[in-house]
């Protein structure tokens, strides 16, 4: 029996989901964290991209962040999003749209640094909910 931990993601909308986990993959600020039972505490900020759990019961669970904080304590592991979305729920004709529109924007030589900026943030976003959706078709069709 594997231990598990207790997961709560919370966005400003609403509670995303709450239950006990084996596991729990994100992107932190430092790069990719895999947390599990035992786990040292940690507070980090979130990158905008998916948050992989594996439930209780063995099932995985896919969401898309595009940013929030990350919060490991003895017990619990808290992730406060500033949007989360479960990846059956994005719509991929939306990001792609978006990251054309963003690659479009980052082809003009003529804009300013907030605005490249912003350009390469919208990308990274539309990026990784592509990333979300196509790693939920995968689970779809294989499991």
């Amino acid at each position: 029996m594997a231990l598990t931990i207790r997961l709560e993601i919370v966005s400003a909308e609403a509670e995303i989901f709450s239950g006990m986990v084996n596991s729990v993959a994100a992107t932190g600020s430092e790069g990719e964290l895999e947390i599990i039972f035992g786990h040292s505490q940690l507070l980090t900020r979130l990158k905008p991209g998916n948050i992989r759990a594996e439930l209780a019961n063995g099932e995985e669970m896919v969401l898309y962040v595009n940013g929030g904080i990350l919060e490991i304590q003895p017990d619990i592991v808290s992730i406060l999003a500033d949007t989360a979305i479960r990846a059956e729920d994005l719509d991929e004709d939306a990001a792609l749209d978006a990251k054309r529109k963003a690659e479009a924007l980052l082809e003009d030589k003529h804009q300013g640094e907030v605005e490249y900026s912003d350009a390469l943030a919208a990308l990274s976003e539309a990026a990784a909910q592509l990333q979300a959706i196509r790693k939920l078709r995968k689970k779809v069709h294989i499991g």
